[in-house]
């Protein structure tokens, strides 16, 4: 079982910039992980994925350029910076870790994830 805690998240105006960061726990965790989003109203969207070790990363096209993930194995930990934040990216952000140990691969379905957070809020103000 694995437990995955989020953090970073608050409000910032539109440009700025937020870290997120998900520590997952229960077990060694090794496999690939992603983040998703869901605004009130709308259904949860893919944002970004990172393969085991971190040489292969998958991003949404509306966040492509502006958003990086990584993650750092030795904590079980993986990050999404944020950057150059738009109103459109206020939503709920959620971690998610698969069970399948897959190499070189970075999941952006969220059937693909056995494992979720409880999500942590961002709020861009324009």
């Amino acid at each position: 079982q694995v437990q995955l805690v989020e953090s970073g998240g608050g409000l910032v105006q539109a440009g700025g910039s937020l870290r997120l960061s998900c520590v997952a726990s229960g077990r060694t965790f090794s496999s690939y992980m992603g983040w998703f989003r869901q605004a009130p109203g709308k259904e949860r969207e893919f944002v970004a994925a990172i393969s085991r070790s971190g040489a292969r990363t998958s991003y949404a096209d509306s966040v492509k350029d502006r958003f990086t993930i990584s993650r750092d194995n030795a904590k079980n930990t993986v990050y999404l910076h944020m950057n150059k934040l738009k109103p459109e990216d206020t939503a709920v952000y959620y971690c998610a870790a698969s069970s399948n140990y897959r190499s070189n691969y970075a999941g952006r379905e969220a059937d693909e994830y056995d494992y979720w957070g409880q999500g942590t809020q961002v709020t861009v103000s324009s």
